[in-house]
Order: C-alpha cells, then structure tokens, then sequence
C-alpha cells in the first residue's frame, strides 16, 4: 500500500547514514508509515503507537515518527496526545527527515507537512525491503480526494512499520 513509499524513506535514510533493521528493539528510529484517512486505521495507528511507549521509557533517546498522510492529517493529534511522537512528516516531507531527526536529538519535537505540487521523489532509487518477488512500485498519483476505482485510499488500510538504527 505505502511500501514504496517507505522504501524511499529508507533510501533517504541509508543515504545519510542509516540502516534498516528488522528488530524494533534496537532501533534508534522508529517510522510509522500511514496511508489512509479513516477512523478504523487511524485507531489502527494509535495501537500500534502504544506499543512503542514502553520501549520509549526504556530508551528515552528513541525517536519515533508518524509519516505519510494521516500524519499530515492529524499532526496535533498526534503531538498532543500521543507524547512519545517526536516526528511528524507528510509525504512530500520525506526529504527532510534528516534535518527533523537532528531536530529531535537538539531536544524539539519536529514536523513537516508542506505541501509540494512538484517532488515526485522520481531521482531516488528506493532501498528494496522486502523479497516479496515485486522489482518495482510504480507510483500513479500522490495525494488526492477522487474516487478512482484503482486507489486504496477509500478503503480501510493499515500502517506498515520501519525501523532504523544507525550505521556504527
């Protein structure tokens, strides 16, 4: 659903000297991942949140963020309500989580939902997280309200979930 768009995170990330890794607990970030706009995944979202609370007591320097569009969204909510969030990123944002990161570890809470009619993210080659057999997404549209039949938005969607750590 949002896989590609994850693994141009990923591919940001490991350019600035970030890994991915499959183990959550020995992540230095955690990204949560949203694509959807409905109440079902919105919950769906905050539960997953909860998991990462008391591994946040145990790491206080964990970073964890909200991206994608419910995070642009909902961005209060999730800073006011859900306290462990330090990073809240749209998806035309994605460029910056280096700098939001840096932001984080100075001590502040750090968002980016502008809005961009121009970054399509076409000049970065997507770092492959999973072996699932596809070689490539191909992303028809980003951001919209129509109803095209081909779009998932409308349907209830879950988030997937990225951790990093960095690269010693």
């Amino acid at each position: 659903m949002n896989f590609s768009d994850s693994e141009i995170v990923a591919s940001i990330l490991t350019g600035n000297g970030f890994e991915t890794t499959k183990d959550y607990k020995t992540a230095d970030v955690i990204f949560i991942n949203t694509c959807a706009i409905r109440d079902q995944a919105e919950t769906r979202v905050r539960t997953r949140l909860q998991d990462f609370k008391k591994l946040k007591k145990q790491n206080p320097s964990l970073i964890v963020g909200v991206l994608g569009c419910m995070a642009e969204r909902l961005k209060s909510k999730f800073l006011e309500e859900e306290l462990l969030v330090d990073i809240v990123a749209g998806p035309d944002a994605y460029r910056d989580l280096p700098n939001l990161i840096e932001q984080v570890e100075g001590g502040q809470k750090a968002v980016n939902v502008l809005l961009s009619r121009e970054e399509t993210y076409a000049d970065i080659s997507p770092v492959r997280l999973g072996t699932n057999g596809i070689i490539a997404y191909v992303s028809i549209m980003r951001g919209c309200d129509n109803m095209c039949s081909f779009c998932v938005v409308p349907l209830p969607v879950a988030a997937n979930v990225h951790v990093i750590q960095k690269v010693s």
